[in-house]
């Protein structure tokens, strides 16, 4: 699965489930391809249904889309950078540029019709 957990620490990007090339999170957003980003918390009930929603996203989008979590409590800055306030919170980037924006939870085919538009 290429869902990319990730911890930041000053600009490094540590991840699992990842090839060994280590890119930032600043150039995971700059690409071209949309990359949708959860942020969430371990304690908070609505983040752990996104899970299986992500997964369901990138089973019917594959390469399309790129989907980061990051855990608000381990990468305080760049959810405060970014004003998170509540979780789980998605945001889509294209190009560097947040192109949309919600909390809580919704379900891949939702998801998939607001993506779908940015992969062209």
């Amino acid at each position: 699965m290429d869902i990319w957990s990730i911890k930041i620490k000053t600009s490094s990007l540590k991840k699992r489930k990842m090839s060994n090339n280590a890119e930032s999170f600043g150039e995971i957003i700059n690409s071209q391809t949309p990359t949708l980003v959860d942020f969430f918390a371990e304690w908070c009930g609505p983040c752990k249904m996104m899970k299986p929603i992500l997964e369901n996203l990138h089973q019917r989008m594959g390469n399309k889309v790129r989907i980061l979590k990051v855990d608000i409590d381990k990468s305080p800055a760049i959810a405060n950078a970014l004003q998170i306030q509540s979780v789980p919170t998605l945001l889509l980037f294209k190009s560097g540029q947040p192109i949309w924006r919600q909390s809580g939870v919704l379900q891949a085919a939702e998801l998939e019709k607001i993506i779908t538009p940015h992969t062209t």
